[in-house]
């Protein structure tokens, strides 16, 4: 059955003009507002079509709050959120814009309103017709309308942006400079013509490629009181260089930028709309590797460092993020291990992590967890590093051995350098500072002096420079008194002699474990070690920075002589010595003199020789090998069998004496046959004390 479509004035009834007409007025951005003023106007006119439609003029409500505001979100736009309250209290009867991008440039808000439009029965008028949400043909074209508006902002975007790149392609396009670069007057890019902002620039590559962490080059300019130039985007005067305190977000920023290394680069961020940040408009962004990037442009401008520098650089600062999981080193910390970072797992090849051990925590151990955190099993392996620390140091002074004079000289000029760049840096900055002080002199002496308002600001200034200055010249002063910029001959020959005498400079109390992590890694590549190889050795194979392999055997402190690494050939050496008569103490001192080593390290001890005997089932060896002990030895001494004999007692009541006292007597070694010492007086006084004895304990019983 076909119906009339209802007429204008049939769908507005009684109950919409008992209620409030809103128009929404709305422009996408303040450059809009100013030079589209016919387009905002045209709005504020819809005011008169409200009146057409029957409502009173003082019954309409212009709501302007969002001029200047783009429609992509309903975030900071009140005006629309004031619409939609005021919908949603049942205030509105009829809801006004000049078309539907107006009200909303996104589905989400323009279905929002829809749905509480035809909840609440309000209707919505554009600049040609009336529509009634809650009337299915009309909610189908408010809805398409809905879908236009923001695929109309999609495809302006999209123009944009492939204008926007198209300019990029040809290098056209103005990008923020940073400070060492600014934009020179006939077109182009060139260094910034300041040379202590140059210098300072060149100063932060130099001792990155020195040091190869941004946190030793923050520290090194701080300790040295240098600051770092910063070009801000935003502020009372942005786009001009100031001077800010070096930081590591600073100094990473430096290394970073790709225009330092004379590129032009478009596309170094994308959007990602899971870093949007809280209670803010704009989407998050995240960085794109350089092999990523949408244009990359070398060579477009001059540069403070090569390309392939500038890929090292940011290779390395991702290698000093200590990551074993993506077999990142991480950078050297002053922890005691000189491995950290660059041992692999020889069993399963994975990065080994370090911890330390003992009462203190001074004892490292390299340790491969990768099967217990994947599958809940043991651990691979741990390997303490004491032992493998010092073999790899032994190997690296003696590969550095033969170049220890060129090292020597090389270090010598290293430092004649740095104390000549020093010098610069302080140079500049004092001339930098004299200037500032005769600037404001120079402004001081232009004013009227009865301009007091003003000639007593710059009198300020002038004086606050001149401290300035002052200062400077003073922490100059102190500088050149703790560190001489000319090397004296007597320390150069020192610094000679240091190189005669590397392990003398590498133990010195000035080098510290992360200098000697750096040396390490200036030799080394990788070192992989597995300690399940072979019985109580470490196997460790060395990966040099010349890609040269060298394998090395270690051998490792064990828990108990089970696995030691010489177990049989000490057993074999113990029994060997025995048999000769060596008493245990000899023994123990034969096995010190070659070389031979502890399950737990110690030299050997007596002692530690009769448990091993013992455990080993070695028996001791009788002075008259395996044959019964006579009444008397060799040297006039008498066993206990012998003296027990001589005085007419029992073997254990010789025992019994020999503790109390009453005889002397001595053995070679603990588990040996006692000699004993009987001269004739001793033999008569105990022969009575046997027969006292004896007629006491007859009479008793």
């Amino acid at each position: 059955m076909l119906t009339k479509p209802l007429s204008t004035d049939e769908r507005i009834t009684t109950t919409h003009r008992a209620k409030l007409a809103y128009v929404y007025v709305r422009q996408s951005s303040p450059g809009q507002v100013r030079h589209h003023q016919e387009s905002t106007e045209l709005q504020y006119r819809l005011v008169e079509r409200a009146v057409i439609l029957g409502w009173p003029r003082e019954r309409v409500h212009v709501i302007d709050d969002d001029l200047g505001k783009s429609g992509t979100s309903s975030r900071d736009r009140h005006g629309f959120q004031t619409l939609i309250a005021e919908v949603g209290l049942g205030k509105a009867g009829l809801v006004i814009s000049l078309d539907a991008s107006r009200l909303a440039r996104n589905n989400r808000d323009w279905h929002q309103l829809l749905e509480l439009c035809s909840l609440f029965g309000v209707l919505i008028a554009d600049g040609e017709r009336l529509y009634d949400p809650g009337a299915y043909h009309d909610r189908l074209l408010l809805g398409l309308s809905g879908i236009m508006s923001e695929a109309e902002l999609h495809q302006i975007k999209i123009r944009l942006h492939q204008g926007e790149r198209q300019k990029a392609t040809r290098g056209e396009l103005r990008m923020p400079l940073p400070a060492g670069l600014i934009q020179a007057r006939g077109g182009g890019v060139t260094f910034n013509p300041d040379e202590e902002v140059q210098e300072r620039l060149r100063l932060v590559f130099a001792k990155f490629r020195e040091l190869r962490s941004a946190k030793g080059v923050m520290r090194y300019l701080r300790r040295n009181k240098l600051l770092l130039p910063v070009r801000p985007l935003h502020g009372p005067a942005p786009h001009d260089v100031v001077w800010r305190p070096a930081d590591s977000a600073r100094v990473i920023h430096i290394l970073k930028n790709p225009a330092y290394a004379g590129a032009y680069v478009y596309g170094r961020r994308r959007p990602d709309p899971l870093r949007r940040q809280p209670g803010s408009d704009r989407i998050g962004t995240v960085a794109v590797a350089p092999e990523d990037w949408s244009i990359c442009i070398k060579d477009a401008h001059p540069a403070y460092l090569d390309w392939d520098e500038f890929m090292a650089n940011r290779r390395q600062l991702a290698d000093n993020v200590n990551r074993y999981d993506l077999g990142r080193h991480g950078s050297p910390r002053r922890g005691n291990a000189l491995l950290q970072g660059i041992v692999c797992c020889g069993r399963c090849a994975r990065r080994m992590c370090l911890r330390y051990s003992g009462p203190g925590g001074n004892y490292p151990v390299y340790g491969c967890a990768a099967d217990q955190s994947s599958e809940g099993g043991p651990r691979c392996q741990e390997v303490r590093a004491l032992a493998v620390d010092a073999e790899v140091e032994r190997l690296i002074l003696g590969a550095l051995m033969p170049d220890r004079i060129a090292l020597a000289v090389a270090a010598l000029g290293e430092i004649e350098k740095e104390a000549r760049a020093m010098e610069r840096q302080w140079s500049l900055k004092r001339e930098r500072a004299r200037y500032d002080a005769e600037r404001a002199r120079r402004q001081y002496d232009a004013v009227e002096p009865e301009n007091r308002l003003v000639a007593r600001s710059l009198e300020r200034v002038w004086e606050e420079r001149l401290r300035r200055a002052d200062q400077i010249e003073q922490e100059y002063d102190a500088w050149r008194r703790e560190q001489s910029v000319e090397i004296s001959d007597g320390d150069r020959r020192d610094i000679l002699a240091l190189g005669d005498d590397l392990p003398r400079l590498w133990h010195a109390a000035t080098t510290g474990p992360a200098d000697r992590k750096r040396i390490v890694r200036l030799v080394i590549k990788e070192i992989i070690l597995d300690q399940k190889r072979r019985r109580g050795y470490v196997w460790v194979k060395i990966v040099w920075q010349t890609d040269a392999v060298s394998e090395h055997w270690v051998q490792r402190r064990v828990q108990s002589y089970v696995q030691h690494a010489n177990q049989d050939e000490l057993r074999q050496r113990i029994t060997e010595l025995n048999a000769m008569q060596k008493i245990d103490r000899e023994i123990a001192a034969i096995l010190n003199q070659e070389k031979l080593s502890t399950a737990h390290g110690p030299s050997f001890s007596g002692g530690m020789i009769h448990l091993l005997r013992r455990r080993w089932q070695i028996p001791t060896v009788k002075i008259n090998g395996t044959a019964p002990n006579p009444a008397r030895w060799p040297d006039g001494s008498y066993s206990v069998q012998g003296a027990a004999a001589m005085l007419g007692i029992t073997p254990q009541t010789i025992f019994d004496w020999l503790r109390k006292g009453w005889l002397s007597g001595k053995q070679l070694a603990k588990g040996m046959p006692w000699q004993i010492t009987l001269s004739p007086e001793e033999t008569v006084a105990l022969r009575a004390r046997a027969r006292r004895t004896s007629r006491f304990t007859g009479e008793a019983s």
